[in-house]
C-alpha cells in the first residue's frame, strides 16, 4: 500500500495549478495605481482602500500642489474632484467605483480616463450617515469632451 501523501501529491499539484494560473491572470488584468491625493483627506484614503479590496494595487503619493498634478496631468476643471489616478494609460479622478475602472480596462475605449466629477455623496469613499446621491461617471477626453459611463 503507498502511502497517501504520496498518491495526493500529484493530485494537489493538479488541483493548485490551475488556482496560481487563475491569481496570476487576475493580477495581470488589475494593473497597479498611483494616486495622487492631498495628505490631510481621508475620503482619498477610502477610496483606495475601495480599490484594494476589488483587487487592485494602490500606490499612494501624497502631493500638497493637487491642482497642479491635475494641470500636468490634464484633467478638465469641469471634471475635477479631490484625487486622481493613473492606472495604464488612464487617468481616474475622484470617486469612481472600481466596478467602472474593471469595465474601463475591460473595454479599452480610446479616451483618457473616468470621472466621478465633484465629491459624490454615496460614491466609494464617500459613505456616510447622509443619503446618497445619484451621480454619473463620464469618460473624457483629453480635448475637454465627455460622454456619460455609467449611472449610479
Amino acid at each position: 500500500m503507498k502511502p497517501i501523501t504520496k498518491s495526493i501529491r500529484p493530485w494537489l499539484f493538479a488541483c493548485a495549478m490551475p488556482l496560481l494560473a487563475a491569481a496570476s491572470l487576475a493580477q495581470a488584468e488589475a494593473p497597479a495605481i498611483t494616486m495622487y491625493k492631498d495628505p490631510n483627506c481621508g475620503c482619498c484614503s477610502k477610496w483606495a482602500e475601495h480599490m484594494r479590496a476589488a483587487g487592485f494595487e494602490v500606490h499612494e503619493v501624497h502631493s500638497a500642489q493637487m491642482g497642479r498634478v491635475k494641470q500636468q496631468l490634464g484633467i478638465p476643471e469641469a471634471l475635477s474632484s479631490c484625487h486622481t489616478a493613473r492606472i495604464g494609460r488612464y487617468l481616474v479622478e475622484g470617486h469612481v467605483p472600481a466596478a467602472d475602472v474593471k469595465r474601463l480596462l475591460a473595454e479599452q475605449p480610446d479616451v483618457a480616463g473616468l470621472s466621478a466629477p465633484g465629491m459624490p455623496a454615496g460614491s466609494p469613499g464617500m459613505e456616510g450617515p447622509y443619503p446618497a446621491q445619484r451621480y454619473e461617471v463620464v469618460s473624457f477626453e483629453r480635448s475637454g469632451g465627455a460622454t456619460v459611463f455609467a449611472r449610479h
